[in-house]
């Protein structure tokens, strides 16, 4: 079983399981299963599919009381950068969750314990374990205590408008001629790149950086929509 104490996972969550068992199957890896004999034993890849549903009402949710003026489009698009593998393991590693994943020895040796798909997963898992455990409620404070901060510097960043689809709009009703991004660098580990983009449209080139190919794409978008309207 995992060496730490599950009340240390608690402890991050501040919510107390009233079944660890619950707690237990949401730190449990397919492969730990598969190296241990014990009959009847679980993974945490349904409670991960269960996770996953409650991760997107709950942030849907965040979103619609924050944002009532925006369109279907917006939303949906504001809830994928933010439910998404890269930031589910970016917020798993704030709460050091990859010291109680329970691996198997193969997968513990290749550094499973920082791969963004396993720990991504098992915040899914911990949030559907919480939702079993206490109720959509229990489930949903947490959440919201996780991903309010997120929100926030979405909404400062402007990540939840649109500037690629603005300025696609803005050139084909002109020349017609269609951006071009180019990806020209990337730099840091798996889990945590930046990517470097160049735009050209027109006679304008810009630049945009991000922590995805598509937030450097929308960088440089903004970049040039602010050129072309400055004209």
């Amino acid at each position: 079983m995992c060496a730490l104490p599950l009340s240390a996972v608690e402890n991050l969550l501040r919510y107390t399981f009233a079944d660890k068992h619950q707690l237990e199957e949401a730190l449990r890896h397919s492969s730990f299963v598969n190296e241990t004999p014990e009959p009847g034993l679980r993974d945490n890849e349904r409670l991960e599919f269960l996770g996953d549903a409650v991760l997107n009402l709950s942030v849907g949710h965040i979103l619609m009381e924050r944002y009532g003026s925006l369109n279907e489009g917006d939303l949906s698009r504001m809830r994928s950068g933010l439910v998404n593998e890269q930031q589910l393991a970016r917020l798993a590693r704030s709460l050091e969750l990859g010291r109680f994943i329970m691996l198997g020895k193969g997968e513990a040796q290749t550094g499973g314990h920082e791969k963004n798909s396993i720990l991504a997963g098992a915040l899914e898992a911990l949030i559907a374990a919480v939702y079993m455990d206490g109720g959509f409620e229990a489930a949903f404070e947490i959440v919201q205590k996780l991903f309010q901060p997120l929100v926030s510097q979405l909404e400062r960043s402007g990540d939840h408008i649109d500037f690629k689809s603005q300025l696609q709009e803005l050139v084909q009703t002109g020349s017609g001629q269609m951006p071009d991004y180019t990806v020209v660098r990337e730099e840091g580990p798996d889990h945590d790149k930046t990517f470097w983009v160049q735009l050209r449209v027109k006679e304008i080139e810009t630049d945009g950086v991000g922590k995805s190919k598509k937030a450097a794409e929308q960088d440089a978008a903004r970049k040039a929509l602010a050129r072309i309207k400055s004209h």
